[in-house]
C-alpha cells in the first residue's frame, strides 16, 4: 500500500517490481525453450536412426506393427513441439507486457457487507490493489496475481462501476464489495508517463484525448476505454444470439473482436480456440483492417471470410460475381438498377426460399431420371425401388441419400451376380449410376427457371412481385453462361446446402457477422445451415444499408431464422468517432427522428465546395489535401460513389499527389492519401474525408441518402464535400 508515500514514487517502484518479475519469467521461458529446442532436435535425430527399419517395413506384411512403433517415437516429438509453441506464445506475451504491464488499477475491499457502507468509513489497508493489463502476470506458482487480465471477472469492476459499492460475478457466485480508487496509467516502453485517478469526468477527458489523435492504418484494441454498455456485450455468456444495433462510430466491430478475445480467455470453462471462431466480413479490405486486434490482445487471429468466398467454396466454382462487383454495377448503371434490386430482393426472400424447398421436394419424381439398373444381363434394382429407398428420412439431404443409394447398389451387384467386382468395373458402374445420383445444382437451377408454368405452379398460393416476368427474363439471360451473378449465387448456395448439407465449418462454435443490415433473409438461412450449433454475435446499423432500406424489424427476422434458445438485442446510440459538427451534419442526411448521442468532441464545420468545371474541382480538392497533410493527418480518404468515379478522380489527381486507388479485393494499408468507393469504406475510419462527387447525378434517391451518411461518418476530425454541376438535393 502507498501509506503516505509520494504516489508517483510508489507507482514507479510498483512498475519496476512488475517489470523485474516479468523479465525473470521471460528469461526462464527463453532458457526453457532453448532446452526444448535441443531436445526436439535430438529426438528427431533418434527418430531417424531408430525408425529406419520401421519405415522400410511399412509396405510389408508387418506394416501395421511398424506404424504402431513409429507412432510411439512420434508422440514424444509432437508433445515437445506443442510445449515449445506454448512457451513461445508466453514469451511473446511477456515481451509485450514488459513494455506496458497494465493500464488501470482499482482498490477493492472484498466484503459482502461493505456494499452497504460508505467508502470513507473503511480503513485503507482493507483494500486490495487490483492492477489490470492486457494479459495476466502471476507472482508465484500459488497463482498470486501481480497483474489481472482485463477479461478476468474482477476486472469487470473497472469498466462497470465508479468508486463506491460494486460487485462482479465469479465462477463461485457474486462477489460484493467497495471501490475507493480507480486509477489509469499511460505506460510506454516500460516508462510511466503519467497516471490519473479516474472519475467519470476525468475518464471522459482521457477518452476525448485519445479520440482526438490520428487514426491508424489498422484497427486497434480499446481495452483502456471500454464503456460499461460495451463491456456488457463483451462478457455476455448467456445468449446464443447476441445482436447489436449500433450507430456509426459506436464501436460495434471493436466490441465483437474484444468479445472474441474474451471467449478465448483462459479462465473460461467453455474456452474457445481461434479455430472455433469465424468472422464474416463485408469485404477483403475490412478483413485486413481488423486483422491485428486479436494479436494485439495476445490471442491468435481468427479466420475472416467474406460471403463471396464461402459461396465459391461451397459451389466449387470461381466464376462468381462478387458483392463489390454487384454493387458497382448497381450504383453505376441507372437504367438497370430497378430490375437488379427487384431480382436480389425476390431471390433472397422467404417466398423464393419456399419455392426452392418445393422444387427440392419434386426432384425425385420430376427432375431426376432414374433408370433400372442391369449388370451382365442381370437385373439389379428397379427405378421404383430406388425412389422408395430415398423417400424416407426427410432430415437427411437428398444428395446424401442419393450417395447412399449409389453405395447400396455397388454392394448389391456382387450379391446378384455372385462375382466380386474389380476396381475398373466399379469405376464404370459408378459413372453410369452418377447420371442420376450426382446432382448438378446449377443445371437444376436452370431447369427451375426454364419452365415458367411449373415455376408458377410451385408459387401457387404466393404473391409474386409484379415484375416476375422481367426477373424470369433477366435470370434466363444470365444463366446462359457459366458466370454466376451475385443474386443467383446466394440462391444456388442455399439450394446446394439443402441438397448436400455441409460439414466444412463443423468446428466453428462462435460466428461474428458484421454489417448485418446488408444481408438478406436467404443469407441468414444459409448461415443457419452452415453453423447449426454455433452461437452468433451479429452487428449492424439499419442506417448504413447500401442498396435497400431496413428498419429494426430486421433483427426480429434474424432471430426467427436462426432460432436460438436465448437471444438479446442491444442498441448503442452513442458515437465515439466523429466530432459534434460532423455527426450533426451526417445525421441530418437520414431520418429526422434519429437520436444519436455524440461523445462531445468539437472540430471544424463540414463545408461544401461547388466547382464550375473539372479544373476548379481539382484545385479545390488539391487545396484540401494539402491542408490535411500540413495538419499531420495520417489517413485522408477521398470517397466516391463508385469505382468508376474513383478511377476518374485518380486520373485527375495522380500527377499531383502520391495517391493510392483502392479497388475490389484490395488489401492496401489505409495510410496517406487514397481514393475509395463508398461501398468499400464501410466499417473503416479516416482522419479526414473528402466526399468528391456530391452532385445530383450521383446522389438523388432515398438509397443515396444512406450512401452519403456512410461516407460522411467515416471522418474522425474533418469532413468536406466537393462537386461539379448541381449540388445533390439530399445535402443540407
Amino acid at each position: 500500500m502507498e501509506n503516505g508515500q509520494n504516489a508517483m514514487a510508489y507507482e514507479n517502484i510498483r512498475l519496476q517490481d512488475t517489470i523485474a518479475l516479468a523479465r525473470q519469467q521471460l528469461d526462464k521461458a527463453r532458457n526453457q525453450n532453448e532446452e526444448t529446442k535441443e531436445s526436439i532436435i535430438q529426438a528427431k535425430k533418434e527418430l531417424r536412426e531408430d525408425t529406419a527399419h520401421s519405415i522400410g517395413n511399412l509396405y510389408s506384411s508387418e506394416d501395421f506393427e511398424a506404424l504402431a512403433e513409429l507412432s510411439q517415437y512420434l508422440n514424444p516429438v509432437t508433445d515437445k513441439i506443442t510445449a515449445y509453441e506454448e512457451t513461445e506464445h508466453k514469451i511473446r506475451l511477456l515481451e509485450k507486457l514488459i513494455k506496458s504491464p497494465y493500464f488501470a488499477r482499482i482498490d477493492f475491499r472484498f466484503d459482502n457487507e461493505a456494499i452497504c457502507m460508505p467508502p470513507a468509513s473503511a480503513d485503507e489497508s482493507d483494500y486490495e490493489q487490483i492492477y489490470i493489463g492486457r494479459t495476466s502476470l502471476k507472482k508465484n506458482e500459488y497463482c498470486e496475481m501481480l497483474v489481472y487480465d482485463w477479461r478476468s471477472p474482477i476486472a469487470g469492476i473497472f469498466y462497470r462501476f465508479a468508486t463506491g459499492p460494486a460487485y462482479y460475478d465469479a465462477p463461485a457466485g457474486r462477489i460484493t464489495g467497495n471501490v475507493n480508487l480507480k486509477r489509469q496509467y499511460e505506460i510506454k516502453d516500460s516508462v510511466l508517463e503519467y497516471y490519473f485517478d479516474a472519475d467519470i469526468q476525468i475518464m471522459d477527458e482521457f477518452l476525448r484525448k485519445l479520440l482526438s489523435q490520428n487514426t491508424s492504418p489498422q484497427m486497434k484494441a480499446i481495452v483502456e476505454t471500454i464503456q460499461k454498455e460495451q463491456d456488457l456485450v463483451i462478457r455476455d455468456m448467456e445468449n446464443d444470439l447476441m445482436m447489436v444495433q449500433g450507430t456509426a462510430g459506436s464501436g460495434k466491430t471493436s466490441i465483437a473482436l474484444h468479445r472474441a478475445a474474451y471467449l478465448m480467455y483462459q479462465g473460461l470453462s467453455s474456452k474457445l480456440h481461434a479455430n472455433n471462431i469465424l468472422i464474416i466480413s463485408p469485404n477483403t479490405l475490412f478483413g485486413q483492417y481488423i486483422s491485428q486486434v486479436l494479436p494485439e490482445l495476445g490471442e491468435e487471429s481468427v479466420d475472416s471470410v467474406i460471403f463471396d468466398e464461402m459461396a465459391a467454396k461451397i459451389l466449387g466454382r470461381g466464376n462468381i460475381q462478387s458483392k463489390n462487383q454487384f454493387l458497382e454495377k448497381l450504383l453505376s448503371v441507372s437504367g438497370s438498377r430497378k430490375i437488379m434490386k427487384n431480382c436480389i430482393a425476390f431471390k433472397t426472400s422467404p417466398r423464393f426460399m419456399e419455392i426452392l424447398n418445393l422444387f427440392i421436394r419434386d426432384l425425385p419424381d420430376k427432375w431426376i431420371h432414374f433408370e433400372d439398373v442391369y449388370y451382365s444381363n442381370h437385373f439389379i434394382i428397379g427405378k421404383a425401388k430406388m425412389k422408395e429407398k430415398i423417400s424416407g428420412r426427410k432430415e437427411t439431404p437428398l444428395g446424401i441419400k442419393l450417395k447412399q443409394l449409389e453405395d447400396f447398389i455397388l454392394e448389391l451387384i456382387p450379391q446378384k451376380i455372385n462375382t466380386r467386382l474389380d476396381s475398373s468395373e466399379i469405376s464404370l458402374i459408378k459413372n453410369e449410376l452418377q447420371s442420376f445420383t450426382i446432382l448438378n445444382t446449377l443445371n437444376l437451377y436452370r431447369k427451375l427457371f426454364s419452365d415458367k408454368v411449373y415455376f408458377q405452379s410451385l408459387a401457387n398460393n404466393m404473391e409474386l412481385p409484379e415484375c416476375v416476368d422481367d426477373i424470369f427474363r433477366i435470370t434466363n439471360e444470365n444463366l446462359v453462361s457459366d458466370y454466376i451473378n451475385y443474386d443467383d449465387a446466394i440462391a444456388l448456395t442455399y439450394l446446394h446446402l439443402k441438397l448436400n448439407g455441409s460439414t466444412k465449418y463443423k468446428n466453428i462454435k462462435q460466428v461474428v457477422i458484421d454489417e448485418a443490415q446488408d444481408y438478406y433473409p436467404l443469407h441468414y438461412e444459409i448461415f443457419g445451415l452452415l453453423f447449426p450449433y454455433s452461437k452468433f454475435t451479429i452487428l449492424g446499423d439499419i442506417n448504413q444499408t447500401l442498396e435497400k432500406q431496413e428498419d429494426s424489424t430486421i433483427y426480429d427476422q434474424i432471430a426467427r431464422i436462426l432460432h436460438k434458445k436465448k437471444t438479446s438485442l442491444i442498441t448503442m446510440d452513442k458515437s465515439f468517432r466523429c466530432t459534434n459538427e460532423i455527426l450533426t451534419y451526417s445525421s441530418s442526411l437520414i431520418r429526422q427522428d434519429l437520436q444519436i448521442k455524440s461523445f462531445n468532441r468539437n472540430g471544424d464545420e463540414p463545408k461544401l465546395h461547388q466547382a464550375e468545371n473539372q479544373v476548379l474541382l481539382k484545385e479545390y480538392i488539391s487545396s484540401e489535401i494539402k491542408y490535411c497533410l500540413e495538419k499531420g493527418y495520417q489517413s485522408i480518404g477521398l470517397i466516391c460513389k463508385t469505382q468508376k468515379n474513383a478511377y476518374a478522380l485518380f486520373r485527375l489527381l495522380k500527377d499531383s499527389f502520391n495517391i493510392c486507388l483502392i479497388q475490389d479485393d484490395c488489401t492496401a494499408d489505409l495510410q496517406g492519401v487514397f481514393i475509395i468507393p463508398v461501398y468499400m469504406s464501410k466499417g473503416l475510419e479516416f482522419d479526414a474525408v473528402l466526399l468528391c462527387d456530391a452532385d445530383t447525378r450521383n446522389y438523388r434517391s432515398e438509397d443515396d441518402r444512406n450512401l452519403l451518411y456512410i461516407a460522411c461518418t467515416r471522418a474522425l476530425h474533418r469532413l468536406n464535400l466537393f462537386c461539379t454541376g448541381e449540388v445533390s438535393p439530399l445535402l443540407p
